[in-house]
C-alpha cells in the first residue's frame, strides 16, 4: 500500500507561523466578500455607505478589495448598521450581537 502524501495545503498548515498567516488573510478575504455582498444586497455605492460610516470612500474601498482589515469597531459597526447586518460573537453556546 502506498504512502499517502500530503497535500500543499496540509504541509502548510501543519507550519504554524504560515498558519497563522493563511488565517489572517481568509479573514480578510471573508470580510471583503461580506462587505461586497451586503452592499449588492441593499444597492448601495461606495460613497453612499462612506458618506452614511462617516469614513472616506477610499476606506470603504480598501475593506472591500482586501487592502485594508485593520479597522475601528466603530467603522465595521457602522458599516454593518448601514447595511441592515449586525455583528455576532460567539464563545461556547454563548452569543452576543453588537449594534452601533
Amino acid at each position: 500500500m502506498k504512502k499517502k502524501t500530503a497535500s500543499t495545503f496540509d504541509r502548510i498548515m501543519k507550519d504554524s507561523q504560515r498558519k497563522t498567516r493563511f488565517e489572517k488573510k481568509y479573514a480578510d478575504f471573508l470580510l471583503s466578500e461580506v462587505l461586497l455582498e451586503l452592499m449588492q444586497g441593499a444597492d448601495i455605492s461606495i460613497r453612499v455607505l462612506a458618506k452614511k460610516v462617516g469614513v472616506s470612500p477610499a476606506v470603504i474601498q480598501d475593506i472591500r478589495s482586501g487592502k485594508r482589515s485593520n479597522i475601528t469597531l466603530n467603522n465595521l459597526l457602522g458599516i454593518a448598521s448601514s447595511l441592515g447586518a449586525r455583528i455576532k460573537i460567539e464563545k461556547g453556546k454563548e452569543s452576543y450581537y453588537l449594534s452601533e
